[in-house]
């Protein structure tokens, strides 16, 4: 068999190196693909697949894309979890011997992408690393795009790490080839992000500035295995990198992956989109940084009380001074992303028109420090100082670069008239050569007499004068040296054009290089001041946040929460997403109250009445205020949460091959294990997914549990009525209902929250709002009867029998020789004989009297 040419036994040793990526091996103006590659990419990329002659009896499978539009063929891929190694030529062919030298210049991978085409603007792209020791865990979050880092060392499980890990916006892991495999596969299939491999932990001394806070040497090795990482597969500067900030999960407010789904805070559960979560309604930035920041909160609400407190007074200032602040709305819409244009500016992929976008950017700073200073709190005011103007910068912007500049930093156009001496000569010459071109034109067509006669030029034979060859019986014998014969033209040159075309294209060369050349030096001059644009990238997101909060405050008339140490208490609470998505003024808001004698609140009520939107709103509300935005509702006393776990909605875990109900225990698990009398603990309709019994024994045990070892804040709701007896148990439980109310054979949902339990679950006016068949409806309807009336007769016999039991003494009239004599009753018996004695059949409902029913006799089996 023959063997591979130079160039495919280049490739294969290259794509050796690169086994787990796309190999974009630059070829002319292509990347192309072979083998494997070529067809995965086709089929991904819905490109044509050809083949190649490599001299061997098979062709190669080869595929391309141009490498002026590569940028969005990489974009699909890594969309879709794939890596991409660009392998470009890294020597001039005209100098190279044999094969053209060429190596891997960036691998580009779902976590370190940094082009804008490849970014969402409003969230951080995050590549992750995680490390294990012994039996801790640490996390390090980086994006490349901003240079931000950040750690979380974890002491209590791997559940930890997948809860935290859950909803952030992270596309890519980086672990050590010895994480155990099953962990790998829970990290691939709940998380659906892409893993890659990084051993090497030895510390890099050139980011000591990145890690100067980090004491325990377990962070330094995480750290450590992520920018080894990222430098592997970058192979560049990583200047903008800023130090790590360890993240105390102890300071904020913790949300498990359940609550945040639950709770949709920055997407929904069915759509998985912003449209409708909490993100959606606060969402009133104005900045592509202060939008990510926003996420961030909203994923991390504070414990700290005095930051909530100074975070609040701000929103509270940007909210009284509504002209102020529309002021500087306006003026913010003007500021671009300073942490992106940042880290492009480092990472060396910046054009001129994201300089003049950084400059307009901070040409914006006076402003804003004016605006800010015209607040009346000080807190406001103290914001201005951190606004620092970089005028060096933006000096160095206005007098070098053109207003309008190309996209392409290689052509030219880039560099303002007066910058450069030495750019304004070859910028004269060539002007001057191009001015000697046309005055030449217009000479030759003078002496000739030939209207037609040009002088043209083509990048083969350079300039040229031209006649037609109807003229050419005007031209005087050896006037001009033929160059080019055409089919009605032809084609001239003179010494002295020649000589004017070597020096207007010397100059123009020699132009375009040195313009070039400048642009990176201006470049490089950027690069000092990274560290101030990204603090006052931070400065501005701060400022954009809160004043989006005054924003959406006013907007939907939300109310500054106070916060209090003994009793939470929400007067007219709504729900933040569903009022905004609801006709003006349907949604009816309702109180909340919970404190050391009512900490568990029982709510019962039909479906669809609304038990849900008021557990979720209680949270969301809690949510709010803990990230420093006012809250919907008419006032708000609230308590600081340390956690807060939902178990609301039902849905299969398909993936970990869990059940509804499975998942309804393990959420409620994860609550009651792992709350404190500082949490907030929401469940809903624990239980209904198994038998009745099971289902009311299991929910009683969870609300008798929390009331008497966590002590946590609870809301519980339920269809088990009978459950609202606990009431007389459990000191610290209170029943509330949502009032529902019948109506000519409907059921019509009043959305009230009162107190005591409900009366009646409508179950089948639920159904029939449903639109279920009315022939289903009414043979429903007939089953509920005869349920109904079965019970009802034999509560009915049951109590004949225990009046006659009562009236002899006995259990029957007479006793058998041989038999035990009836056993006497205790004191609580005779207690429940009285009960039975005293209840008025006629005036309960069947249901009343199977609840009852049930009551007397868990009491008797005590």
């Amino acid at each position: 068999m023959t063997k591979n040419t130079p160039m495919m036994e280049q490739y294969l040793k290259i794509k050796a190196e690169h086994q787990d990526a796309f190999l974009f091996f630059r070829l002319g103006d292509f990347y192309e693909m072979f083998f494997n590659d070529a067809i995965e990419a086709a089929r991904e990329l819905e490109i044509t697949l050809t083949k190649r002659d490599s001299g061997k009896q098979e062709p190669i499978p080869m595929c391309g894309v141009p490498y002026h539009s590569a940028a969005n063929y990489i974009k699909v891929l890594v969309d879709k979890g794939y890596k991409v190694a660009i392998c470009e030529q890294v020597e001039d062919p005209k100098s190279a011997k044999g094969v053209v030298k060429r190596e891997v210049i960036q691998l580009i991978t779902p976590g370190t992408v940094m082009e804008k085409n490849m970014l969402n603007e409003k969230e951080n792209n995050f590549i992750a690393s995680l490390s294990h020791f012994n039996h801790s865990y640490v996390i390090v979050y980086s994006d490349l795009s901003t240079g931000e880092n950040r750690l979380v060392l974890f002491e209590n499980g791997w559940d930890a790490v997948l809860h935290e890990l859950y909803h952030q916006p992270i596309k890519e892991i980086v672990i050590s080839s010895d994480l155990p495999e099953g962990l790998q596969n829970q990290l691939r299939e709940r998380l659906h992000v892409t893993l890659s491999y990084q051993d090497e932990v030895t510390f890099n001394a050139e980011y000591r500035s990145l890690c100067e806070n980090l004491h325990d040497d377990r962070l330094l090795t995480s750290l450590s295995r992520l920018l080894n990482y990222i430098q592997y597969t970058q192979k560049r500067s990583l200047e903008h990198m800023q130090p790590a900030e360890i993240i105390h999960l102890s300071s904020y407010l913790s949300l498990d992956m359940y609550s945040k789904r639950n709770l949709e805070l920055t997407e929904t559960m069915m759509k998985k989109e912003k449209y409708g979560s909490l993100l959606w309604v606060l969402d009133k930035t104005v900045t592509a940084m202060g939008a990510r920041m926003l996420k961030k909160w909203l994923e991390r609400p504070l414990l700290n009380k005095q930051l909530i407190e100074e975070r609040l007074e701000i929103v509270d200032r940007f909210y009284q001074q509504f002209m102020d602040r529309d002021d500087l709305r306006e003026t913010l819409k003007s500021v671009y992303d300073l942490e992106r244009l940042a880290g492009r500016i480092a990472f060396g992929n910046v054009n001129a028109r994201d300089l003049l976008q950084l400059k307009e950017s901070l040409s914006k700073v006076p402003r804003l420090k004016t605006i800010l200073k015209q607040f009346s709190q000080p807190v406001v005011q103290n914001l201005a100082d951190q606004f620092n103007y970089p005028e060096a910068v933006v000096d160095l912007l206005e007098t070098s670069l053109v207003g309008d500049p190309p996209i392409s930093i290689k052509e030219g156009g880039i560099i303002k008239d007066g910058y450069h001496q030495q750019l304004d000569t070859y910028r004269d010459a060539s002007r001057n050569g191009k001015q000697w071109i046309a005055e030449l034109e217009r000479k030759e067509k003078e002496e000739t007499n030939i209207k037609s006669l040009k002088v043209g030029y083509n990048r083969v034979f350079g300039y040229y004068i031209e006649v037609t060859k109807a003229n050419l019986h005007l031209l005087p014998e050896g006037k001009y040296e033929r160059k080019q014969t055409l089919t009605n033209a032809e084609r001239y040159i003179t010494p002295e054009l020649k000589e004017k075309e070597q020096l207007i294209l010397e100059a123009e060369e020699k132009s375009v290089e040195l313009e070039y050349q400048l642009f990176i030096d201006i470049r490089e001059k950027m690069k000092e001041h990274i560290p101030a644009l990204q603090q006052l990238a931070e400065a501005v997101s701060y400022v954009d946040v809160l004043q989006g909060f005054a924003t959406v405050s006013e907007a939907n008339n939300y109310v500054r929460p106070t916060f209090v140490e003994n009793q939470l208490s929400i007067e007219k609470s709504r729900h933040p997403v569903i009022e905004q998505v609801m006709k003006e003024g349907t949604f009816v808001p309702n109180d909340i109250v919970l404190n050391e004698d009512k900490s568990i609140l029982l709510i019962t009520g039909p479906n669809m009445s609304g038990k849900s939107t008021f557990m979720r709103q209680l949270a969301l509300t809690v949510i709010m205020g803990q990230i420093g935005c006012f809250v919907p509702c008419a006032s708000a006393d609230l308590l600081l949460f340390d956690q807060i776990f939902t178990r609301i909605g039902a849905a299969d875990d398909l993936v970990a091959g869990q059940s509804t109900f499975m998942v309804e225990m393990l959420e409620a698990n994860h609550a009651i294990s792992n709350a404190t009398d500082r949490s907030l603990i929401l469940l809903d309709e624990i239980g209904r997914g198994t038998s009745t019994y099971d289902g009311m024994a299991l929910a009683q045990a969870i609300i008798e549990y929390i009331h008497n070892h966590i002590h946590a804040k609870t809301l519980f709701s339920t269809h088990y009525h009978e459950l609202t007896d606990l009431e007389q148990t459990l000191p610290r439980l209170k029943n509330i209902h949502v009032r529902a109310e019948e109506y000519e054979g409907n059921v019509v949902f009043l959305h009230q929250i009162k107190e005591g339990a409900a009366d009646e679950s409508y179950g089948i006016h639920v159904a029939k709002l449903a639109e279920l068949p009315p022939s289903l409806i009414e043979r429903a309807s007939s089953i509920l009867q005869e349920l109904e009336g079965t019970a009802k007769s034999q509560l009915s016999v049951q109590q004949s029998e225990t009046a006659a039991t009562e009236e002899s003494g006995q259990l029957s009239f007479f006793i058998e020789e041989g038999k035990q004599k009836p056993k006497q009753h205790t004191t609580e018996e005779s207690d429940i004989v009285r009960d039975l004695k005293d209840i008025d059949l006629f005036d309960m409902t069947p249901m009343d009297a199977m609840n009852e029913l049930y009551r007397l006799q868990k009491k008797l089996r005590k």
